[in-house]
C-alpha cells in the first residue's frame, strides 16, 4: 500500500474526549422504502425513508464510557550531557537512559450494539480493549457496569456483558446480502452525542487497507461518522444488523467522506468463538497474496507483461512451509478464483470466507496455474498448524500471585524493572520450577513492569506457534534465572464437518 494512502488513514479511534486516538470506526445508513416488505426491491424514483430502520435499531445500541487509570511505565530517553561527558571520558554511547513515567487517567467513549436480551454487546476491541473501567449507558439511560468477556485484535471486535434483562436485541442479518448502492443506516454516539443516525450507501465490499488489522474485509459506506462511532451499528432498511463500524478514510481524523465496518458474516464467528471457547479459532489457507489487479500493476511498473488467465481473483505471493495449502498442493504463481463455489475477486473476500471458519475445516479451493484451472480440497489449520481448538489462558491458573515491583525495592535490587512471584500454588509456574519471590523482568524477550504486561505475554504465547514463556528473572540475592513455561497440548477440534 503506498504510503499516500496510508497517510491518509486516520487510523485512531473513534473515541471522544480525552482517550488517545487509535482508529477511527465508520457509520453509515440504510434507507428503507415506506413499505418494508418491499425493501430490496424500491419502486423507482421512490423516494428513501429511513424512519422505520432507524426507530427500530436505535433502542439496541449504547453509549460506552471507558476508563484507563494511570500507570507506572519505563521509557527510553535520551540525555545529551551523559553523552558529552561519555565521549569526554570515553564512554561513549551512555546518552540513551530508561526511567520510570506515569501515564495519565484517560477517558474515552464509543458505540456498542446489544446481541442478546440478557446483555451481550458487541463493539470495537479498541473502545475497551485497554479498559480498566466500562460503564454502558442505554437508549433509556440506564447505566451498567460492563465486564469484558472477550476481545479479538485482528478484526478489531470485543464482545462485552452488563448484568440486565429484558434488554432490545437487535436483529442480526447477512452482510453477504448487502448489494453496492443499497441504503444503510448508521446509529452511534459521535462526540457523545448519543443515539445519533446517519445514511448513505454502501459504496463497496470486501475492502482491504492493509493499514491495520489483520484481517480485513470492510463494508465501505459514505455515511458521516465521526469519534464516539467506534462499535455502533451499520443496519439495512429493515433495521438489522449488516456491519460493525471499523474505520475512517480520512485527511483530518473526522468525516470526509468514506468510512469501513465489519460484516456481520464476520462478527457472528468471532463473537460465537469468544463465548464457546474464549478465544477466536481462526482458520489459516497458509498463503500470502495479493489482489491480481495489484499484482498485475506492479508487474506492469517493472515493463512486464503479464497474462494470469484472469484479471480477477488473489495472486498467491508465498506458500507457507508445511501448511495447509502446500499440501493440498497449491503453489506461489497460482491464482485462487473460488473457495466452495463462491468467485474470489479480491484479498477481502478470501479473508471474509476464511473468516468464518474454523481450524479443521475442509474447504474445496479452485485455482488457476498456467491458465488451467484446478480444484483441490484444502484443511485448514491454525496458527500452530494442526487442527486443533485453542482454548484461552487463563492467568489465575497459570498458580502465582503476581505484584510489581516498587521503587524502592528496584533501588535496593537494582533492577529497573519485574514482577515478584508473591505467593504460587499448584500449576503452569510451580511446574516450570518457579517459585514464590521470584523476579521476573522479561517473557520472550518483553519487559516487565506490570501484571497486565505478563497477561499480555501469556495471550501472545497462547496464540503463538510455539505456545511457551521464556522468563528470564532474578532471585531476591540477585542470582540470574531462566525458566520455560510450556502453555500445553490444545485440544482437537471435534467439531461437526
Amino acid at each position: 500500500m503506498n504510503k499516500k494512502l496510508i497517510g491518509t488513514l486516520a487510523l485512531c479511534a473513534l473515541l471522544s474526549s480525552s482517550m488517545t486516538a487509535v482508529a477511527v470506526k465508520v457509520v453509515d445508513a440504510n434507507s428503507s422504502v415506506a413499505n418494508v416488505e418491499n425493501v430490496n426491491t424500491p419502486t423507482l424514483g421512490q423516494p428513501v425513508d429511513l424512519t422505520y430502520a432507524a426507530e427500530k435499531a436505535t433502542n439496541s445500541v449504547v453509549f460506552i464510557k471507558v476508563t484507563t487509570n494511570s500507570k507506572q511505565e519505563e521509557v527510553q530517553y535520551f540525555d545529551p550531557f551523559s553523552d558529552f561527558f561519555g565521549d569526554f571520558f570515553g564512554n561513549r554511547g551512555q546518552g540513551q537512559q530508561r526511567r520510570q513515567v506515569e501515564t495519565p487517567k484517560k477517558v474515552g467513549s464509543g458505540s456498542g450494539v446489544i446481541l442478546t436480551d440478557d446483555g451481550y454487546i458487541v463493539t470495537n476491541n479498541h473502545v475497551v480493549g485497554e479498559a480498566d473501567e466500562i460503564m454502558v449507558k442505554l437508549n433509556d439511560n440506564r447505566e451498567f457496569k460492563g465486564r469484558i468477556i472477550g476481545t479479538d485484535k485482528d478484526t478489531d471486535l470485543a464482545l462485552i456483558k452488563i448484568e440486565a434483562d429484558n434488554l432490545t436485541p437487535i436483529k442480526v442479518a447477512s452482510s453477504d446480502d448487502l448489494k453496492i448502492g443499497e441504503w444503510v443506516l448508521a446509529i452511534g454516539n459521535p462526540y457523545g452525542l448519543t443515539s445519533t443516525v446517519t445514511a448513505g450507501i454502501v459504496s463497496a465490499k470486501a475492502r482491504s487497507l492493509n493499514a491495520s488489522n489483520p484481517v480485513e474485509s470492510f463494508i465501505q459506506t459514505d455515511a458521516a461518522i465521526n469519534p464516539g462511532n467506534s462499535g455502533g451499528a451499520l443496519v439495512n432498511a429493515n433495521g438489522e444488523l449488516v456491519g460493525i463500524n471499523a474505520m475512517l478514510y480520512s485527511q483530518t481524523g473526522s468525516y470526509s467522506g468514506y468510512g469501513f465496518a465489519i460484516p456481520t458474516s464476520i462478527m457472528n464467528k468471532v463473537v460465537a468463538d469468544i463465548k464457546d471457547f474464549g478465544a477466536v479459532q481462526r482458520a489459516l489457507l497458509g498463503v500470502a497474496g495479493t489482489d491480481v489487479t495489484n499484482y498485475i500493476d506492479q508487474q506492469k511498473d517493472k515493463g512486464k507483461d503479464v497474462d494470469l488467465g484472469t484479471t480477477t481473483g488473489v495472486y498467491v505471493n508465498e506458500v507457507t512451509s508445511d501448511g495447509a495449502a502446500e499440501d493440498a498442493g497449491i503453489e506461489s504463481g497460482d491464482v485462487i478464483v473460488k473457495v466452495d463455489g463462491k468467485k474470489i475477486s479480491k484479498f477481502g473476500e478470501l479473508q471474509e470466507v476464511l473468516a468464518t471458519h474454523h481450524p479443521g475445516d475442509k474447504v474445496k479451493v479452485s485455482y488457476l496455474r498456467n491458465k488451467k484451472e484446478r480444484e483441490t480440497t484444502v484443511t485448514l489449520r491454525n496458527a500452530q498448524g494442526t487442527t486443533s481448538q485453542l482454548q484461552s489462558i487463563d492467568t489465575d491458573d497459570m498458580g502465582a500471585a503476581l505484584r510489581p515491583l516498587t521503587d524502592a525495592e528496584k533501588q535496593e535490587l537494582g533492577l529497573k524493572c519485574g514482577i515478584v512471584v508473591s505467593s504460587i500454588k499448584s500449576g503452569k509456574m510451580m511446574d516450570a520450577g518457579i517459585s514464590k519471590g521470584i523476579i521476573i523482568t522479561h517473557i520472550n524477550d518483553k519487559v516487565m513492569n506490570s501484571v497486565a504486561d505478563f497477561e499480555e505475554a501469556v495471550k501472545q504465547a497462547n496464540m503463538s506457534t510455539d505456545r511457551v514463556l521464556w522468563i528470564r528473572a532474578k532471585t531476591q540475592s540477585g542470582l540470574n534465572r531462566s525458566f520455560t513455561v510450556e502453555l500445553g497440548e490444545v485440544k482437537e477440534n471435534n467439531k461437526k464437518k
